[in-house]
């Protein structure tokens, strides 16, 4: 109700409005929990709090694992910025080398694998570095190439991340071969032979985490699609890249 001689402007708002207002300047005055230099000023529903855009930007898939309905990653996906563009440029032809000559099959699990190792988690808070991946690939590889010349003898990775990986991925290759989707034991070899090449030539970051074959993984292969790829497994015609 406004009282005569007061103007709607001068009316007094509810104890909503105070509270929005309140809880806007809060979240201004906050710094990002990521960085913990910039403002935060997107609520991030993947960290349950607030970062700053620059955070939500650069980590966006690779260290922050995004709901697929978050707003910003929509809008990003829809319009992505140029640098954005020439980053997936140069990704893809990253990528491109180690998926020349396979067939469809292989592919499909090349970029299954690749989702998983990019959103694996070692034990223990270890970092799983591109070295790892190298060596957990390797025996794997090693391991099934033996097999296929009728010898029995598991190859086993050196440092405590990469043995944690292939273990992982031993399940993970087992559980697709039960589902009877006709990749052989020689098409998982080639494949793993393929990520090996991969995480091998990637140039690393002078003075950076020395995780690079991975970071290229997280950035161009969606971590939360892995069901879908899954699914796709074992149907010709069905690779798409993201």
């Amino acid at each position: 109700m406004i009282v005569p001689g007061r103007s709607a402007i001068d009316t007094p708002r509810g104890p909503s409005h105070v509270d929005s207002r309140t809880a806007h300047i809060q979240s201004c005055s906050v710094l990002c929990p990521l960085c913990n230099r910039r403002k935060a000023r997107r609520q991030c529903p993947a960290v349950g709090q607030a970062i700053c855009a620059v955070c939500c930007g650069t980590k966006r898939l690779v260290e922050i694992r995004c709901p697929s309905d978050c707003g910003y990653l929509s809008a990003a996906r829809s319009h992505p910025p140029a640098v954005v563009q020439r980053q997936q440029q140069r990704d893809f032809a990253a990528l491109a080398p180690t998926l020349q000559g396979l067939t469809d099959p292989q592919s499909r699990l090349l970029l299954l694998l690749g989702r998983f190792i990019a959103r694996h988690a070692p034990q223990d808070f270890q970092t799983l570095h591109d070295d790892d991946i190298i060596e957990a690939a390797s025996a794997l590889a090693a391991t099934l190439e033996t097999a296929g010349r009728g010898v029995i003898y598991e190859h086993r990775a050196v440092t405590q991340p990469a043995r944690y990986l292939a273990e992982e991925l031993k399940r993970l290759i087992n559980d697709i071969g039960r589902s009877g989707d006709g990749i052989t034991t020689a098409d998982t070899a080639v494949v793993l032979r393929r990520i090996e090449q991969g995480a091998r030539e990637i140039p690393q970051p002078a003075g950076g985490r020395q995780s690079a074959y991975r970071d290229l993984l997280a950035r161009i292969l969606n971590a939360s699609a892995a069901d879908q790829e899954t699914a796709s497994l074992g149907r010709p015609g069905t690779l798409i890249l993201p």
